[in-house]
């Protein structure tokens, strides 16, 4: 058995797609696909239906995926040990989460909680979180899509609900609200395909039979907040998000349902190591401080 040849198949089986697996595992596309194709031959069964950017399991995947979560589970392990932390990697929580905003006062938290604290931070869309928790590649992950999966662990940090943000010189900066139905035809700036922002705001106009005009995506929240002030159009955050930037007015959005929450998750096996359960404690009190639930 080529533990290599496997390890590629679980990488992209966790992460949902090629692209976003070998992001994250710092090998390039082309390897990894090449590294599946020939797991796929060597065993005669189809592993991945492919459809488009995104790949979808067959049985025999979910089968393999099931047994090779249990071998990258020990791997880690074993990793933990061989690095002399059996908790947690030279004292530094490696986080990911889909905006600096949910997170950085938590972390806050944890140092005035600990008088210190080391972290790492990624910026991801909710789906590259997931992965890169379950693939434990960081820690802990804070994100808008509810976990479903088995081997996490996960608490409700914050309720939040989707608000418009407009340039103050476009038309509609001096209004409150909009409406659903107001965004036929009206550019909108949003995150990218993977993020929970973008997901909901489809579903709602697909659902009312709305159609904007041109969709710009970006990587970032940050990056939705630039297009917008630089005349892109009209750009979808979570109103925990909009802040107080001078150049930009914030509508809340009237029909449809625009509620969405954030979610700390981690590995479940993981949840009691040392500086992981400081964080969800350290989120759980910032919750309940400021009122988010």
């Amino acid at each position: 058995m080529n533990l290599t040849l496997v390890l590629a198949f679980h990488k992209v089986a966790a992460a949902g797609s090629f692209t976003h697996a070998a992001r994250m595992s710092g090998v390039s596309q082309p390897t990894l696909s090449g590294q599946v194709r020939v797991l796929e031959k060597t065993i005669g069964k189809r592993l991945f239906e492919r459809t488009g950017r995104r790949v979808r399991l067959t049985s025999a995947g979910e089968a393999l995926f099931a047994a090779t979560a249990r071998l990258a589970d020990a791997i880690g392990g074993v990793e933990r040990v061989l690095d002399g932390s059996q908790g947690q990697r030279v004292g530094v929580l490696r986080v990911s989460a889909d905006s600096a905003v949910h997170v950085l006062p938590v972390l806050g938290q944890m140092k005035r909680q600990a008088g210190e604290l080391n972290f790492s931070l990624r910026i991801s869309n909710s789906a590259e979180v997931t992965a890169q928790v379950l693939n434990e590649e960081v820690d802990v992950g804070v994100m808008a899509r509810a976990p479903h999966d088995a081997r996490l662990s996960s608490a409700k940090i914050r309720q939040d609900r989707l608000v418009l943000l407009v340039a103050k010189r476009d038309s509609w900066a001096s209004r409150k609200r909009i409406k659903l139905a107001d965004f036929a035809g009206r550019d909108l700036v949003v995150r990218e395909r993977g993020s929970i922002t973008r997901e909901v705001i489809e579903q709602q106009l697909e659902e009312a039979a709305i159609r904007p005009g041109q969709v710009f995506d970006v990587a970032t929240r940050e990056a939705v907040r630039e297009a917008v002030a630089a005349g892109f159009g009209a750009g979808v955050v979570f109103a925990s998000e909009a802040g107080n930037d001078a150049r930009l007015a914030t509508l809340a959005i009237q029909g449809g349902d625009l509620s969405v929450a954030e979610y700390a998750i981690c590995r479940a096996e993981r949840r009691r190591v040392p500086l992981i359960a400081q964080f969800f404690d350290a989120a759980a009190r910032m919750a309940a401080n400021n009122r988010w639930l």
